[in-house]
């Protein structure tokens, strides 16, 4: 490992040297075992990959190296496109450590915000270079400066996608149990009606919002079962004012109606799904809504109840797998992306280990969380995918991740946009 990392910080070197002599940034010349090129879900042994700038130029078996091209072997290791977080909160951390309500009633806006910057960059260095944060839970717009600052360079972090507030029902979300009557600080921005909620949905976009976040359905009061809240004719409206600003929309939806209602409505992406019957997972895969299970947050909210992850698992995270399942039987899309948030950030791998778990096939999950993400978040054309003229955001993992996929936990090697991310492991 040391002798891998000293080749990576050799290359940097010799990186900054060449850039400081000529406009043209220097090639680099990748050697893994193997590289997974995220759209053909097979392995291909001894081919490489060349970079220029921030862009792929070849990607194939014995390619020419460059005069003045940095090469750099990444022995043993497979590299793939750089893997794409499908649903986060960056703003949160694990519910264990601080409970949801504490954190958006008590911590600081700056306190969180700092926080978030930490967590941003363990997202970047556990491979993953682009997130969808669907939500800031309390924490406002903070999300549309997060991401100003790492696109300037200021901070390390993965490109992100933002929904700023997330949108639900007048009454239907948290903190709760206070003085009725006593304004409670909110988690997300609450609306009654569909001209309130196209309001809310052009006030979020003008904010920054890159995706709407909309609850369909969520517990009126604490202890309540999850139920239907915002209606057909709200949501409809949501959808209407977001794509004719061309922003797609998210919604947590958990109750078999809460889905109907997404789907009827035409939403882009349906968060859990908890509650998906066979006759609803056929409608969305027809329409081709793609279907976030987030089975790690069902996984870790039960850890921190005591569950020890042996059989027999709790009812939610049973639920939880059986949707997933029903959903693959259906053909619906899936999207990789585990609530991170809930669970610490820069373990985002957990979610993929638990879909091949829950019957994925590895090279199934791979696609989800490269190809397959970049599709439903409109990057198709410059991420997911190991080609030429791609985006170089890239990562290598020790082994096959296609044969085992707790490889993708074995993060060797990051690059964003062609620039090397200097892991920790380099120390």
């Amino acid at each position: 490992m040391a002798k891998h990392w000293l080749a990576i910080l050799a290359a940097l070197a010799l990186g900054s040297a060449a850039a400081a002599q000529t406009t043209d940034a220097p090639a680099i010349l990748l050697k893994p075992a193997a590289v997974f090129d995220g759209i053909d879900g097979q392995v291909h042994a001894g081919w490489q990959v060349l970079v220029r700038g921030e862009r792929i130029l070849a990607v194939g078996p014995a390619l020419p190296s460059p005069a003045g091209a940095v090469v750099i072997a990444l022995d043993g290791d497979t590299l793939m496109p750089g893997l794409i977080e499908g649903h986060g909160h960056l703003f949160l951390h694990p519910y264990n450590e601080t409970s949801w309500d504490d954190q958006v009633l008590h911590e600081p806006l700056a306190l969180r915000t700092a926080r978030a910057v930490a967590q941003a960059r363990a997202t970047l260095h556990a491979g993953f270079t682009s997130l969808r944060d669907l939500g800031t839970e309390g924490a406002g717009y903070a999300d549309v400066g997060l991401k100003a600052a790492i696109d300037q360079g200021i901070v390390e972090g993965p490109r992100l996608q933002v929904a700023t507030r997330a949108i639900v029902a007048l009454g239907a979300y948290g903190p709760k149990g206070f003085e009725p009557g006593v304004e409670v600080p909110q988690g997300a921005e609450e609306v009654s009606g569909a001209e309130q909620m196209v309001a809310a949905v052009r006030r979020q976009i003008a904010a920054g919002a890159d995706w709407i976040k909309l609850y369909a359905d969520y517990r009126w009061r604490p202890g309540d079962e999850s139920r239907p809240t915002l209606n057909l004719e709200e949501i409809k409206a949501a959808v209407a004012a977001a794509h004719d600003a061309g922003r797609p929309v998210a919604v947590h939806a958990s109750t078999p109606e809460g889905m109907r209602r997404a789907i009827d409505a035409g939403v882009d992406t349906i968060e859990h799904g908890y509650g998906g019957t066979p006759a609803i997972f056929a409608v969305m895969a027809a329409k081709k809504i793609a279907l976030c299970p987030t089975l790690a947050a069902s996984d870790a909210t039960s850890r921190y109840r005591g569950w020890n992850g042996e059989d027999p698992a709790p009812a939610t995270v049973r639920l939880n797998q059986e949707s997933l399942r029903l959903a693959l039987r259906a053909g619906v899309p899936i999207c990789m992306g585990g609530d991170v948030g809930v669970y610490a950030h820069g373990d985002n791998a957990r979610e993929m280990v638990l879909l091949a778990a829950a019957g994925m096939r590895p090279a199934e999950v791979l696609l989800a969380a490269t190809s397959g993400n970049a599709r439903w978040f409109g990057e198709a054309g410059r991420l997911g995918a190991v080609r030429p003229g791609m985006l170089a955001d890239l990562v290598a993992v020790a082994g096959d991740p296609t044969r085992d996929i707790q490889a993708v936990r074995a993060v060797r090697f990051v690059t964003k946009g062609g620039k090397i991310v200097p892991l920790e492991q380099a120390k």
